[in-house]
């Protein structure tokens, strides 16, 4: 078996609405997310850097997939400070569940939302 860098290599976020998530997120990560067909399921994919050691994900919006407050807890890149995409949650359609709380100084910050379709999801940033 091959040595692995990440446990993590990619994940998919459950949504009801796409068109309402797919603007949430661009709104938290102030970016265009771009759309993907894959049989009948919408995908955006959001921000990540493809290169070599590069974790992704998506929004999905597909038959089989249900949002929930309550599954799998999935940190998403806070950047340099995770305060500016917090900022924008509220706004964007979701509600901020946990402030910006340090974990430990070695370990950096995170804080909890709900998203537009109703998952928790958490950021993280070492700022």
């Amino acid at each position: 078996m091959a040595t692995m860098t990440h446990a993590l290599n990619w994940f998919e976020i459950p949504v009801d609405d796409f068109d309402r998530a797919k603007m949430f997120y661009g709104r938290l990560f102030d970016c265009d997310l771009p759309e993907v067909r894959m049989g009948a399921s919408r995908m955006s994919l959001l921000p990540c850097d493809r290169g070599e050691g590069g974790v992704g994900g998506a929004i999905v919006e597909t038959e089989d997939f249900l949002p929930s407050r309550t599954g799998t807890l999935v940190y998403l890149n806070g950047g340099d400070d995770l305060s500016v995409a917090l900022r924008r949650v509220d706004d964007a359609g979701g509600k901020v569940l946990q402030d910006k709380t340090r974990i430990a100084p070695e370990l950096g910050f995170f804080a909890t939302f709900l998203d537009s379709e109703g998952n928790k999801v958490a950021l993280h940033s070492m700022g």
